[in-house]
């Protein structure tokens, strides 16, 4: 019937498909298209947007963020025969003229699924502006608070499981954007350890369904004269927030999150830190529909004794990343999940005092692999000392639009947020096309 009765006003002609969308999106998430009731300037700040658009190439993300500032000159973009480069060592791949890091050789072996961006540079060069930056795109402000991809993915396209989140975190970073002005049903799943799984997700002891049901119940007329009282957007999203969770509780999906049931070799292939442990969540979660999952690793501020903790770092990056890309290849998933690794920014190529590398939102690195990537390759380039980009250089909201690119989201597409002022996904960021097969 609602069908039918979106059919005859369009075509009656009473509203325009731009005006249903906007009011559609208005009514369900509680910010809007930009409308006409905007004036011009409105539209000047994102004039500049991408429009291009393709059909998705990536049906799921698996996000691995290298929190504290991942350097560069040690990992994705060693360099030799200068002081810049320390005692790291570059070594050969599986995907001809791509070298990276002596410290990550499982990953090495999986180079020709993937492509090295060396070419970023941001203009923040603090650690949570930066981190907010990369989620996000956009500065930090005190006024505002913008989502992360994750929750724009929830926004425009949703989930692949009716009864798990579509976007899930996994680590102890606190700094997360979330879904930002979206409403808190887009926010992401918090899972502080991959090994413990969910808590509070099984009825108590001796709690028959029969009188959880009547408690829920209980509660749900408890709480009605507060929902007409006050029938804010957020005040029902936290309600919708708890019919999911009931709905997740009873999912046959939930053994996703329960590790026990994957072989001890394969446990200990992907590392038995809470990140590798993470990235085998991760590809649990993506084969049972999830459809955006962030693993952090912490630890890569290294002001001191860089060459002692990158090394480290590196092993346990090495062990999660390479086992994660050969087992999606393996699974059949690659082809559908994007993978990516970034950091808020990288690290100076001159070595300090403490024998460390400082911060350094110049010149830095990520990698992106699967999900329609073109594997086997490079993109951009720094100069011989690691200092300066001098190919191709990468903004942060490029990044993002190419995140986005490959899920088919809309570039474009002008979302305005409670307090009426304009966002797109990815700014005015342009998609590296040139690295999809």
């Amino acid at each position: 019937m609602r069908q039918e009765l979106t059919q005859q006003l369009l075509q009656s002609g009473e509203i325009s498909r731009r005006e249903f969308a906007a009011k559609t999106a208005s009514s369900l998430l509680g910010v809007g298209l930009l409308g006409s009731s905007l004036q011009n300037k409105a539209f000047a700040a994102f004039e500049n947007s991408s429009k291009l658009k393709q059909v998705a190439t990536a049906k799921n993300v698996i996000y691995l963020y290298m929190s504290g500032g991942q350097s560069h000159m040690d990992t994705w973009d060693p360099k030799e025969g200068v002081e810049t480069a320390g005692p790291t060592k570059p070594i050969k791949t599986s995907a001809d003229g791509v070298r990276i890091s002596e410290y990550l050789p499982l990953t090495a072996q999986q180079m020709h699924h993937a492509c090295v961006i060396n070419s970023l540079t941001s203009t923040q060069g603090a650690h949570e502006q930066g981190n907010y930056m990369m989620h996000t795109s956009y500065d930090m402000r005190g006024t505002i608070r913008h989502p992360a991809m994750g929750a724009w993915l929830n926004v425009f396209q949703g989930g692949g499981n009716s009864t798990l989140p579509n976007f899930v975190f996994i680590g102890n970073d606190s700094r997360h954007p979330g879904a930002g002005f979206f409403p808190a049903q887009y926010s992401p799943l918090y899972v502080s350890n991959p090994e413990n799984g969910l808590k509070n997700v099984k009825m108590q002891p001796g709690l028959t369904e029969d009188r959880f049901m009547k408690r829920m119940n209980l509660a749900d007329q408890l709480d009605q004269d507060f929902r007409s009282t006050f029938p804010q957007r957020n005040v029902k999203a936290y309600s919708d927030m708890y019919d999911d969770a009931m709905a997740m509780m009873k999912s046959e999906d939930l053994k996703a999150f329960d590790l026990t049931e994957e072989s001890e070799d394969l446990r200990k292939a992907y590392g038995k830190e809470a990140f590798g442990q993470g990235c085998l969540l991760a590809r649990r979660l993506v084969e049972r529909g999830v459809r955006f999952v962030e693993v952090s690793l912490g630890g890569w501020d290294t002001h001191n004794a860089n060459f002692v903790r990158v090394p480290e770092l590196c092993a346990t990056l090495d062990r999660g990343l390479g086992t994660l890309l050969q087992d999606l290849n393996a699974r059949g998933l690659l082809e559908e999940t994007l993978v990516v690794v970034t950091s808020e920014f990288g690290r100076t190529p001159d070595i300090n005092q403490n024998v460390g590398r400082d911060h350094y939102p110049k010149a830095f690195s990520a990698m992106m692999a699967g999900g329609g990537i073109s594997g086997g390759m490079t993109y951009g380039k720094t100069d011989n000392e690691g200092r300066e980009v001098v190919e191709d250089k990468v903004q942060i909201a490029d990044m993002n639009a190419t995140i986005a690119y490959a899920l088919g989201l809309p570039l474009d597409q002008v979302i305005y947020s409670p307090s009426k002022r304009p966002f797109t996904i990815a700014d005015k960021g342009k998609p590296l096309v040139g690295i999809f097969a």
